[in-house]
């Protein structure tokens, strides 16, 4: 048995979880979101952390392997960092053992993910820094607008006329909804035409990988119930046979991902020491 934690270093948040690993069973003890909201990122993974340890009653010398992955190599008290392709294709496998396809849409960026069955990374592409396809570009737009982050997919799911904003570089784009604003333009229709930009991005990042469905989202976008329909419907008007899955622990995949991979690691230096 080992009893491994993962910690995903975000941009805006820390996820921490803490499994256990025993006969080939995985399972969640406990689990942590920590925004980090103009905090320092290290004192945020030492508040996550703590709130993970006393959730599961567990302390630091119970964790077998303590895995980072995103920019976890800043986390000082771990055995091993992990990249964030690895780990988020690893826990989609977690949450889908069909998953054969990730896109792993976070703060700053999207990156589609095509693995097998084993979560081995076989191709994977990603959204440029400037992008207006991330999770950043969103909670900017949305305090412009004086919504929060939890109504979004709501109001995008009302829109009746969208307007798409530019694909191309977020400044283009915040400057595309301020003119919106000032024309008129209704909340609703703002933000699905935000969303129908970001989809039309991720749906030509997966056209070059040629995925086999499902498809898995991760990551903090995930949670946007607007993003996840439009990009259902992207994929059905360019008849791509191809579900689109997402778990209420999607935000969790990367750290989910480190746990086990830190589980794998663990037993196999518990294998060669024996």
């Amino acid at each position: 048995m080992a009893i491994t934690g993962g910690i995903d270093v975000g941009s805006s948040s820390i996820k921490v979880v803490l499994m256990k690993v025993e006969s080939g069973k995985e399972e969640i003890l406990t689990r942590v979101v920590e925004r980090i909201r103009k905090r320092d990122p290290r004192k945020v993974v030492g508040i996550a952390l703590a709130k993970a340890f006393a959730s599961a009653g567990l302390n630091r010398q119970d964790i077998d392997y303590l895995a980072s992955t995103g920019e976890g190599e800043m986390v000082e008290d771990k055995d091993g960092h992990f990249y964030g392709m690895t780990t988020h294709a690893r826990g989609a496998l977690y949450l889908f053992p069909q998953a054969r396809c990730v896109i792993d849409a976070g703060a700053l960026h999207a990156r589609t993910i095509k693995m097998d069955h084993r979560s081995k990374v076989l191709q994977y592409k990603m959204t440029g820094q400037c992008a207006s396809g991330s999770g950043q570009f969103l909670e900017n737009i949305t305090r412009y607008l004086g919504v929060s982050l939890s109504e979004v997919g709501e109001l995008s799911m009302r829109a009746d006329t969208p307007e798409i904003v530019s694909g191309i570089c977020a400044v283009l784009a915040e400057t595309d909804v301020i003119n919106m604003v000032s024309r008129g333009i209704s909340t609703s229709n703002i933000l699905k035409g935000i969303h129908q930009s970001i989809s039309n991005r991720l749906v030509k990042l997966l056209r070059s990988l040629n995925p086999e469905p499902p498809l898995v989202i991760t990551g903090g976008l995930a949670l946007d119930r607007g993003l996840v329909e439009t990009l259902r419907e992207k994929l059905a008007a360019d008849k791509a046979d191809m579900d689109v899955l997402v778990h209420p622990d999607s935000i969790l995949a990367g750290a989910i991902g480190a746990a086990l991979w830190g589980a794998f690691r663990y037993e196999k230096r518990q294998r060669q020491a024996a």
